[in-house]
């Protein structure tokens, strides 16, 4: 086969073949064909796009590029969660233990953020100790032991992902459906899984912005799963503000215990019950959603999954004394507090400006080699919908450069819109696609 002559057949709008496309992925994760010729075809995909066949082909042919995981000796389901990404997103750390106490195993690989993003690995590192780049055998142990492990992509899952994701961020290729859907699925379906629940986020602070390109994406998620056989559910949810009230690794961290606990119903509450719910029916755990649900907060209410919880810090070194008593970690050096400079409602709050406010203050990076500050980060009191008088504080800003923390403090200001009358509620749940 012929590189440029497969390029030169995908740019004139024609689908390549299985083989085509396996010899592509092989040739290129074995180094045998340059970057700028890949560059090329990842191009071709974003502007003339790949049929559902291409796309399970391309799925298929980087899912193989590894190792795909055995768990056939865990008796029992296996279910993962996979979410496109946000501002305060931590529902990875909810809903892992909640589900892990039903008995249902939870493999889950994760990521770190990067741009106005957090990731579920730079919030689990915020624990002191806690490792995130276990290898599979000893991921194997911890998840066999508690039922659930959260890890990085290690060397041996989906390669051929690692590299074209890399070429993609530097080449404006990121945003074709079909590549993020091989890219999310080639990862997923290595862990070795037998359902998935997809959190597709869709509004200012998400990777897709307009509701259709969300569905569109929800599907492409979807028919590509059950190509593959596995069960498969899909919840188009508002990023349009930060989801939960605290915005930053360990701030986020925090958040999730005071759920974890019970102690906190709110938003980001919610929604990890509803996910959680979702993995639970598919582990064949609950006869419905509604009931997953149900078992959801039975576990939060029973304490099970905060037990769970300190019982997965624990294995993957983290020291859980912090976990039970977080005034005991190190504080902030600067901290200043938002507030109201009139009367009135949040009526909008634009999520990506709030991320980059949060990234500059030190909890994410700019480019890849960046140091996180795990202190750093923002809480909010008041959100939108919320009514605010003259003077009140929205927010608190952490972070150890008072430089930093007066530009996020412009950041979060600008990010804010007032009216004098209440705005309607936005649902965080947009559509359940089954």
């Amino acid at each position: 086969m012929n590189t440029v002559e497969l390029i030169k057949k995908k740019r004139d709008g024609k689908s390549l073949n299985p083989d085509e496309i396996k010899f592509l992925i092989n040739q290129y994760t074995g180094k045998k064909i340059p970057d700028y010729q890949f560059s090329a075809l990842l191009m071709t995909i974003l502007l003339k796009g790949m049929t559902s066949q291409e796309t399970y082909e391309l799925t298929r042919a980087m899912l193989h590029s590894g190792k795909v995981i055995n768990l056939s000796s865990l008796i029992g389901s296996k279910v993962d969660k996979h979410s496109t990404g946000g501002v305060g997103d931590k529902t990875s750390l909810i809903i892992a233990p909640i589900v892990a106490s039903t008995g249902i195993f939870v493999p889950m690989i994760s990521g770190r953020g990067l741009g106005h993003t957090g990731g579920t690995l730079d919030k689990l590192e915020s624990i002191p100790g806690f490792k995130t780049n276990l290898s599979l055998a000893e991921s194997m142990k911890v998840l066999k032991k508690c039922g659930a492990v959260l890890i990085g992509q290690t060397k041996e899952i989906a390669p051929a992902d690692k590299l074209i994701y890399a070429l993609r961020d530097v080449t404006a290729t990121v945003e074709s459906i079909p590549l993020i859907t091989a890219s999310i699925m080639s990862k997923k379906l290595a862990e070795g899984i037998d359902g998935l629940v997809l959190d597709i986020k869709t509004g200012s602070g998400a990777f897709m912005k307009n509701y259709e390109d969300s569905i569109e994406l929800a599907n492409s998620l979807i028919k590509t799963a059950k190509s593959f056989d596995k069960k498969v559910i899909a919840f188009i949810t508002d990023m349009n503000q930060p989801l939960g009230n605290y915005v930053g690794n360990w701030l986020e961290v925090i958040e999730s215990v005071h759920v974890l606990k019970g102690n906190l119903k709110n938003d980001l509450y919610d929604l990890s019950i509803k996910l959680a719910g979702a993995m639970i029916y598919l582990g064949k755990k609950a006869k419905s959603l509604q009931d997953g649900e149900r078992i959801a907060k039975k576990k939060i209410d029973t304490g099970e999954a905060y037990k769970k919880f300190l019982e997965i810090v624990e294995l993957q070194g983290g020291k859980v004394n912090y976990i039970d008593n977080p005034d005991k970690y190190p504080k902030s050096k600067f901290m200043r507090k938002v507030q109201a400079s009139k009367n009135g409602y949040i009526k909008e709050t634009d999520t990506y400006t709030i991320g980059m406010a949060s990234l500059e203050l030190g909890a994410g990076r700019r480019i890849k080699d960046d140091v996180i500050d795990h202190r750093a980060g923002i809480i909010f009191y008041k959100k939108s919908g919320d009514h605010l008088h003259k003077n009140e504080i929205i927010c608190e800003l952490f972070s150890n450069s008072n430089s930093k923390i007066k530009l996020a403090e412009q950041m979060i200001v600008k990010s804010l819109k007032f009216s004098n009358s209440q705005p309607r509620k936005r649902k965080l749940v947009k559509k359940i696609i089954r």
